[in-house]
């Protein structure tokens, strides 16, 4: 087998524990989508393009509220906002991708991605962490355009309260657990958590969400210097 080949396998492996978390929040994406008023072909083309729950599920309940689309836009741009921070995080692991590629490779960032990637694809010797990131991808896409495809066909069988506030937590634990190693990492994570408990209903348009990030990881950095621990 290949070195790039095994990469990619190791990634799809990798990452297959955080994808319990996308089922739910996938079907919850789809059946959102059609509850605005959308067709199957439509909820394929949002899965793909938007790429990213917590947007789909705003941007389509802002739609069924009669939001003007400029709203619907941004508002789902701020809540993506995160992937910023994530992309100026992971740009110097994936520095070996060429200038062609690093456009897809921006599209397919998504958490359990990042998190995969960041948490264990960089810490491997065995594998090019490219192909690595593009194999736990095409993991993460399968399960997410599959989960979509039931949602929107399952519509009504969607439990109602499995919304933003069930679907969007049960996600963060799956990617939270398995990076939880190592003192700074469980007080960056506790850090993060107070801080968007706080800032989240105070600050608008989930601007907190970000805040709480960056608060993370500035508390991480400085506790890193202080004690020498591997990154968290």
């Amino acid at each position: 087998m290949s070195r790039r080949k095994h990469s990619v396998l190791a990634g799809m492996k990798d990452i297959a524990p955080i994808l319990v978390g996308v089922v739910p929040f996938g079907l919850v994406a789809g059946s959102a989508v059609v509850r605005a008023g959308f067709a199957l072909p439509e909820v394929v083309g949002m899965s793909l393009i938007v790429c990213a729950g917590a947007s789909q599920i705003v941007a389509t309940t802002l739609f069924i509220d009669g939001a003007p689309i400029l709203v619907v836009l941004g508002t789902a741009l701020i809540v993506n906002a995160r992937m910023f921070i994530y992309s100026a995080s992971i740009a110097p692991v994936l520095s070996e991708a060429s200038a062609r590629l690093r456009p897809l490779l921006g599209h397919m960032l998504v958490d359990q991605n990042y998190v995969a990637t960041m948490t264990q694809g960089r810490l491997r010797l065995d594998v090019s962490i490219v192909p690595y990131y593009v194999g736990a991808w095409l993991a993460l896409a399968g399960v997410w355009q599959v989960s979509n495809v039931a949602g929107a066909v399952l519509g009504p069988l969607v439990p109602a309260a499995w919304g933003l506030d069930f679907s969007v937590p049960l996600v963060f634990l799956a990617l939270l657990t398995p990076s939880l190693k190592g003192r700074t990492a469980v007080s960056v994570a506790l850090v993060s958590g107070v801080a968007a408990a706080v800032l989240v209903p105070l600050l608008p348009m989930q601007t907190g969400l970000v805040a709480a990030i960056a608060a993370g990881m500035a508390y991480g950095a400085w506790r890193d210097r202080r004690t020498g621990e591997e990154p968290a």
